[in-house]
């Protein structure tokens, strides 16, 4: 039995990091598809718990949560047996953490992913896997010309990077989630398994606790709501092309009903491609237009393997899919900034979790 949009009705999914910024949008979104959605997730970052209450309210008994490390082959089995499809969005998500802790970040994300597919691999139900990959897997892409302008880096050729482009593992992150984004793809060779590997760009929206590590765009807003100062590494013209969190779950939930049997076993680069690049200086500008007053931001050295410019090319995902993203990054930040200012309450409690 299938809905009006075509989704197969009442499909038994596991979200791995399913109480996080990515993991808890997905589930509501997948709940109002009609399907039944088991969380897993340690719990161990910031604002998770609030994240997990908010689905929880909304899921009418339809959601399962299975406390669990993704380290853990058991626990992952366990909430892995009945599942038809796996959305594995569990992982170690900052560089500058696995510069500090690499044994961590192996065991989290190349482990991790690991026990994920080991887990999908003896099901009985064979179920979908869709991974969450990064655009870090392509290196610090020296190889790309750049143009810097008065605002921003922009890349001299091309639309973007395309799947095609050599991947080239920068820093103990990049090497983990490049190993995990093999793994998974090798499996589906190796083992008839049906998954796909999403490249993400730079994801934001509602529910992200963004840090200085990770998630910059709601960590810029966040500060702009609650008057904290900002530290930029570099000049602050780096772009990436940022992808409002409501159009990759459109997206997500488009390989429950896939187009074609064709879509199994690629990679797609995933992000808001050309028309929605930000540089961290015109984020800055953005917000201050929106809230009527700049963030005070101090300058560091540059970190490690950053790019100057990433745009991804979505050219694959969109003639697979017909997806693109929808929402732009004006209206994005603005919607970012109206959940964050209705939430302040909520950082005061992430750290606390």
């Amino acid at each position: 039995m299938t809905s009006r949009s075509g989704v197969p009705m009442g499909m038994n999914v596991l979200v791995t990091g399913g109480a996080g910024f990515m993991g808890s949008n997905l589930v509501m979104h997948l709940l109002g598809e009609g399907h039944r959605c088991t969380v897993f997730d340690n719990l161990s970052r910031p604002g998770v718990r609030a994240n997990l209450e908010w689905v929880r309210a909304a899921a009418a008994g339809r959601i399962e949560f299975a406390e669990g490390d993704i380290r853990d082959p058991e626990a992952v089995a366990a909430a892995a047996r009945d599942a038809e499809a796996i959305y594995h969005l569990a992982g170690q998500t900052a560089v500058t953490t696995s510069v500090v802790e690499p044994r961590a970040d192996f065991e989290i994300n190349a482990l991790g992913t690991l026990n994920v597919l080991e887990a999908a691999r003896l099901s009985r139900r064979q179920p979908l896997v869709i991974f969450a990959s990064t655009n870090k897997v392509y290196g610090g892409l020296g190889d790309l010309e750049v143009v810097e302008q008065e605002q921003r880096y922009a890349l001299a050729h091309g639309a973007g990077v395309s799947e095609a482009h050599p991947i080239e593992f920068h820093t103990p992150y990049g090497c983990s989630k490049g190993a995990a984004d093999q793994y998974v793809q090798d499996y589906g060779r190796m083992y008839g398994l049906r998954t796909a590997v999403l490249r993400l760009s730079c994801v934001y929206g509602p529910r992200q606790f963004g840090t200085e590590d990770q998630g910059w765009v709601a960590h810029f807003a966040i500060a702009a709501v609650l008057g904290r100062p900002l530290t930029i590494y570099g000049n602050g013209k780096q772009i990436r092309d940022i992808l409002f969190i409501d159009d990759l779950v459109r997206l997500y939930a488009g390989f429950l009903r896939a187009p074609s049997p064709d879509v199994w076993g690629y990679v797609y680069n995933v992000g808001g491609g050309t028309a929605g690049t930000l540089s961290l200086l015109e984020l800055l500008d953005l917000l201050a237009q929106e809230t009527g007053r700049r963030p005070s931001v101090g300058f560091e050295a540059w970190r490690p393997a950053d790019q100057r410019a990433y745009v991804s090319d979505i050219t694959r995902v969109r003639k697979a899919f017909g997806w693109q993203p929808e929402v732009s990054p004006r209206d994005g930040v603005h919607r970012l900034l109206a959940w964050a200012q209705a939430h302040r309450d909520l950082f005061a409690s992430a750290g606390r979790r």
